[in-house]
């Protein structure tokens, strides 16, 4: 008998939250903040972390993560980076303990990206939203009736989507406001400097032509800069690649004078593309490498963008399959396990790369060879292809101290 799987919420792809991760910060923090809660009682609380969660734990800041959600609770982290889990690298082992020392209750679940949780039978308050997953189902659908992709999101969430849709952006463009009045070092040993400020001050003495892509980098800095520090960032659909689709939209809105609404429309697109990514492969750096976060960031800003410029909605689909296609086999390899080398550039160039792919798709007539479902079923192979030390571990590629 086949049983038909249904998509969640594109709320679960856009998440309010603090940076700099959200499968390391967020995911750990809502975990902690449900156990604690439910152990009150508890003398402490040992919590034992596996795989790429401890391997860069310390420096996503997990354990304050946790410490934050238990509080004010005592709890001891258990650092297990050479325990991988066969469900999913980022597993976490909670045990409330008595006086004594003795676990009274324990409970294992899995951080598997975009701040979501997950056991092996259940993710965190599933709801199914969307009886289609694939773009192989989606587009005939959306054409055979005379929808955009919108009105599909429309037609399957709640009645208040585009209130949610609108809290995330404002959160985005405030995001970026601050970020670009920031100035100094970004704290975590790598003594790198913020690059925003100065890069949207620049951008004003280059010629139009120019002027154009240095603003995006500036925004797209801005949002990554601010989420390394641990500030109020929203999931797109990660933390680490936070900063690709607010950089785009903030741009688009500032040059081409789109309306809000279009820009809720556009977030919605993109937000369905992000979900039959993570629905059908995976969004987790932990898991696939950075082509699961930052090859999903510019997927979602590439439609976003290709919609906004008035693509039909093959020319839409084919700016996905592109911005993925493009990002296969991207590493995950942070410098001290930290999010900022090299993902605060990596989110720039995402940026300027979606705007290119925009240009090509709406060259185009829409008609390509690989569709976006297969390149998706390419990207969550390639994933698992790569070795660990790819994946948010923090023990090769970049990452290695030579």
């Amino acid at each position: 008998m086949h049983f038909k799987i249904y998509m969640e919420s594109i709320k679960k792809i856009y998440r309010k939250g603090l940076g700099p991760s959200s499968s390391h910060t967020m995911g750990p923090y809502a975990a902690a903040r449900q156990f604690c809660e439910e152990h009150v009682s508890a003398a402490s609380i040992r919590v034992t972390l596996y795989g790429s969660l401890a391997a860069t734990g310390k420096g996503h800041h997990t354990d304050d993560a946790i410490v934050s959600g238990c509080s004010p609770q005592q709890v001891e982290i258990v650092w297990r980076p050479d325990i991988v889990k066969p469900f999913h690298t980022n597993g976490m082992y909670f045990e409330a303990l008595d006086a004594q020392g003795n676990t009274t209750h324990d409970w294992t679940i899995y951080s598997v990206g975009g701040g979501a949780l997950a056991n092996e039978t259940t993710h965190e308050s599933v709801q199914h939203v969307y009886d289609m997953s694939t773009l192989k189902e989606i587009l005939p659908y959306i054409e055979s009736e005379g929808l955009t992709y919108w009105e599909y999101v429309q037609q399957c969430e709640d009645a208040d989507i585009w209130d949610y849709l609108q809290d995330m952006w404002d959160t985005m463009q405030n995001t970026i406001e601050v970020g670009l009045h920031e100035e100094g070092v970004i704290a975590g040993g790598l003594h790198l400097r913020s690059k925003a400020r100065q890069t949207y001050i620049r951008a004003s003495s280059y010629k139009p032509s120019l002027q154009s892509r240095a603003l995006v980098i500036a925004y797209a800095l801005s949002t990554s800069e601010r989420n390394a520090v641990g500030s109020t960032i929203v999931t797109a659909p990660t933390c680490g690649a936070s900063g690709v689709l607010p950089a785009v939209l903030y741009h688009l809105k500032k040059s081409q004078n789109f309306s809000n609404m279009e820009i809720l429309r556009a977030m919605a697109t993109a937000g369905l593309f992000a979900n039959v990514i993570k629905h059908n492969a995976s969004i987790s750096g932990a898991e696939v490498g950075c082509q699961g976060e930052v090859g999903s960031a510019c997927v979602m800003a590439a439609v976003a963008a290709t919609q906004l410029f008035g693509g039909s909605p093959q020319q839409i689909e084919y700016a996905a399959e592109m911005a993925m296609e493009h990002n296969l086999g991207l590493t995950c390899d942070p410098m001290c396990g930290l999010v900022q080398i090299p993902c605060i550039e990596r989110n720039a160039m995402a940026a300027l790369r979606a705007l290119d792919i925009n240009i090509y798709a709406m060259m185009s007539d829409g008609k390509h060879i690989i569709s976006f479902d297969k390149v998706v079923r390419t990207m969550k192979r390639t994933g698992h292809d790569l070795p660990s030390l790819y994946k948010e571990t923090a023990l090769g590629g970049l990452a290695l101290d030579e």
